[in-house]
């Protein structure tokens, strides 16, 4: 595990910023149900570009410091959190109990795939 000195959040910084262009892109459009589907795939696209602007080099610079199986991990509930702030303040939609129970239980998971590895050196 690297340690966690401000180069190494930049990609966590990163991937936050690229994960709202994305949760827009995939979510945005239920608020304009009454527009085309291929303006909604369109705008979508359109989004989707800016978040692979961002996240291809959050990923390249994160696998200096974290392994392809933390990345990942670590985007996933990323996903999670910006999904439900987004779901909040966009559609007005607050969380249950269980599903912050679920994002703790995720954040523990997360937790685990950031453990020392005594094999890895």
């Amino acid at each position: 595990m690297g340690t966690w000195t401000p180069p190494n959040w930049l990609p966590i910084l990163l991937l936050f910023t690229s994960n709202i262009f994305m949760t827009f892109a995939w979510y945005g459009h239920l608020r304009f149900k009454s527009a085309p589907l291929w303006q909604a795939i369109l705008a979508s696209w359109g989004i989707a570009f800016f978040e692979y602007l961002i996240m291809v080099p959050a990923n390249r610079w994160g696998s200096t410091t974290w392994s392809p199986y933390q990345l990942k991990i670590l985007q996933e509930i990323i996903t999670l959190t910006v999904f439900v702030g987004f779901a909040f303040f966009y559609f007005g939609v607050r969380p249950r109990w269980n599903h912050l129970a679920c994002l703790v239980c995720l954040a523990a998971a997360v937790a685990l795939a950031f453990l020392p590895d005594s094999a890895r050196k």
